[in-house]
């Protein structure tokens, strides 16, 4: 899956670890989303999309193959 969770984050000049603190989770796991190595959870989507002021279908797009 796609997503734009990186360009979205850098636009507010936040570092990973302060997005995660915001999110509740680790650095990691940030680095992970960003990477497309893991799929939020729907709660967690739901709270980018909050940090962001942005719908989940903003955030993240399917792949198509």
């Amino acid at each position: 899956m796609q997503n734009s969770i990186r360009a979205r984050r850098t636009a507010k000049q936040w570092s990973q670890a302060e997005l995660g603190d915001r999110l509740g989770v680790s650095r990691q796991t940030v680095i992970a989303i960003e990477n497309g190595k893991y799929d939020p959870s729907l709660p967690l989507a739901f709270k980018l999309a909050a940090v962001f002021e942005a719908s989940i279908e903003e955030l993240f797009v399917p792949e198509i193959e």
